[in-house]
């Protein structure tokens, strides 16, 4: 990396570390690219020349937590010795994860409450399909192990994907253990269809 792109990237950061706790305290649309100006010393000029646009810092917030999730989970995912075992785990680390991460309520505002240009929307879409193609990788594992009965793995992890989104709606308002506890009942249900 050279000093001008080590120098980006050093900006990029600074933006985005400022920003974080004002979406998390203000919520996604109550915070303005002003109150980012004011919390970084940028100009929105060169908020926009890195983000594109407050859309885009957001989405690069969700990026940084979808790979801190993912690192997490693959130190866990080892001591899982079936994928049975894994797709719980999957469903306990996300329930606590979602339950406990700060951006939680300004992501759902994200998703729900705002218009989103072509770019976001493709970006947002790119993160889907990561997801699915996690969810068939590891249901494949667990056909190509014997676990699971051969069947049409790619319309598996899109359920499976719904499935986990949906909870993730649904169990906000619920206590942690209560949370828990329904990511394991839709296991328990998508295994019984699968296994």
């Amino acid at each position: 990396m050279n000093k001008k792109q080590q120098q980006t990237e050093q900006t990029k950061k600074r933006i985005a570390d400022a920003s974080r706790p004002l979406f998390i305290h203000k919520g996604f649309n109550a915070t303005s690219i002003d109150d980012i100006v004011k919390a970084t010393g940028c100009s929105a000029g060169n908020i926009y020349y890195h983000f594109k646009s407050k859309e885009g810092l957001f989405l690069h917030l969700i990026e940084e937590w979808d790979q801190e999730w993912e690192e997490t989970w693959l130190a866990k995912e080892a001591s899982y010795h079936t994928t049975a075992e894994k797709l719980y785990g999957l469903a306990e680390h996300l329930a606590i994860q979602q339950h406990n991460h700060p951006l939680t309520k300004a992501i759902d505002e994200f998703h729900n409450n705002t218009v989103k240009d072509a770019a976001v929307e493709e970006r947002i879409n790119e993160m889907v399909a990561g997801y699915i193609q996690f969810n068939k990788q590891l249901l494949q594992s667990g056909v190509d192990r014997g676990e699971f009965r051969q069947t049409d793995v790619a319309g598996l992890a899109v359920i499976l994907d719904s499935l986990l989104y949906g909870l993730s709606f649904h169990t906000r308002k619920m206590g942690p253990e209560e949370a828990l506890a329904a990511h394991r009942l839709a296991i328990d249900v998508f295994l019984h269809g699968v296994a």
